[in-house]
């Protein structure tokens, strides 16, 4: 994607400081891997914003940071020997949305954790990797954590796992607690727990309007992400024996949608399900608004938020927006929201997104491994740990997780998809707040052979 000059990476102190799903079976068909690449590229327009992504055009000498040092924490001090991890996403970039967020959440945990006493007295020592939009990078940062004595790589997002995965199944080191696997081997390697749901969200969005009432459900999907959310979106309204009135594809290079738009409320639609990135809604919610329409608008989460439709807030009330994780004001992220203030991290990003919510999480649900080792605590004894792992619970941040059973009932390619849950927020008076805090299992829906499962 971004093409910059390559520069050595170095260690230094941080003082505070596009996506998809897709995959194959353990031995995928090269039609499959095909499909997964591609809908990884694609779909990379739709993820970004639900990561809750910046625009960077700096540079830096810099591609690993370490997070504050445990002594600079409060309360007692962790005396053991670190536990090591590594978190990878882009933070410096051109040309590609950058994840800051994934950064100061990391460095809001292990501030949190270590001023609880660490992982077992062990101080938690964080290193995040920059991959800088870069396969190569994104290589170079999974063999550093490697070498580094990393016990596993954790909450991280990078549209290069293809990249990242091989090198570390080579060593035997866990790819832990990612939100949004984008490719076919994040959801095939037994090396890599997903504890995110995606892409169930797509097929949640159908139920959600359904079950709201909505008599005519047309579908916005962004040109090329059709191969991967119209199936399990059209699984979803079979469940509910509601076909889908029309699919439209929405191009990327477009600065009017009025035909767009126009075509969306055709067939005296009452509902829209929108799934595109935020930035493709500065052109879309000026002809939305212009519509007149009384619609409901049904989105993602990061998407399909306060950001993407400032200005327009009268034309957006309402909306529902479906994601992966319940929302952050909720009883789920207390620690969470707690810790961000602890460490004064920056303000101006989105934490309520998938990106920091995931990091999060799947720091949560490392530590929660990890305190139940007994001995050394390493990559090759977390990641036997982590395969052996069943009803692990993570504050209902995602439903219990099994990572000793792969999803072989699911589609082909979705086999670590090992929780398949959504949850749900509305746009009220210009601000996202919780519709539920419950999580909704997706499971039946995605194959169409039953509706939402209920809330847990």
């Amino acid at each position: 994607m971004l093409k910059r000059k390559r520069v050595a990476p170095q260690v230094v102190r941080d003082e505070g400081g596009r996506r998809s799903p897709g995959g194959t079976r353990l031995r995928p068909s090269t039609r499959s891997i095909r499909l997964i690449v591609v809908a990884a590229a694609v779909l990379a327009a739709v993820v970004l914003a639900a990561c809750g992504s910046s625009k960077s055009s700096s540079s830096s000498s810099s591609s690993s940071y370490s997070a504050t040092p445990a002594s600079e924490s409060s309360g007692t001090k962790p005396t053991g020997s670190p536990i090591k991890t590594f978190t990878i996403t882009s933070i410096q970039a051109q040309a590609v949305p950058t994840y800051p967020n994934i950064k100061e959440t990391a460095v809001a945990y292990e501030k949190w954790i270590n001023g609880k006493g660490g992982i077992k007295g062990h101080p938690l020592q964080i290193t995040i990797c920059d991959d800088r939009g870069e396969p190569t990078q994104a290589t170079k940062c999974a063999r550093e954590g490697v070498e580094n004595g990393a016990v596993a790589g954790v909450g991280s997002f990078s549209f290069f796992g293809a990249n990242i995965v091989p090198v570390l199944e080579k060593s035997k080191t866990a790819w832990f607690g990612i939100c949004c696997a984008q490719s076919a081997q994040e959801l095939s390697s037994k090396t890599v727990f997903p504890t995110g749901s995606q892409p169930a969200y797509g097929a949640a969005t159908v139920a959600k309007a359904y079950e709201e009432g909505c008599k005519h459900l047309n579908a916005v999907i962004v040109e090329g992400a059709q191969g991967v959310f119209e199936p399990v979106m059209k699984n979803a309204a079979k469940a509910y024996n509601h076909p889908i009135g029309k699919f439209i594809n929405l191009p990327t290079t477009v600065k009017d949608y009025s035909p767009q738009v126009a075509e969306a409320l055709s067939g005296n639609a009452d509902c829209v399900a929108v799934i595109f990135g935020e930035s493709l809604f500065k052109a879309w919610m000026p002809a939305w608004q212009q519509s007149g329409t009384k619609a409901r608008m049904y989105g993602a989460q990061g998407n399909l938020n306060a950001q993407a439709t400032k200005g327009f807030e009268s034309a957006a009330e309402g909306s529902k927006i479906v994601g992966v994780y319940p929302d952050l004001a909720t009883k789920p992220w207390a620690e969470m929201r707690e810790a961000l203030k602890a460490a004064n991290v920056n303000q101006s990003l989105d934490y309520d997104a998938l990106a920091s919510l995931g990091d999060w999480n799947g720091y949560v649900a490392f530590t929660k491994i990890a305190e139940k080792m007994t001995g050394t605590i390493d990559h090759n004894t977390f990641i036997e740990a982590a395969s052996k792992t069943s009803g692990l619970e993570t504050n209902g941040q995602v439903p219990t997780l099994d990572f000793t059973k792969e999803w072989t009932e699911g589609p082909k390619g979705f086999n670590r998809l090992f929780q398949r849950s959504s949850a749900f927020s509305k746009i009220e008076h210009g601000k996202v707040v919780p519709d539920t805090e419950k999580l909704y299992d997706g499971t039946k829906l995605m194959l169409g052979t039953g509706k939402l499962g209920p809330g847990v």
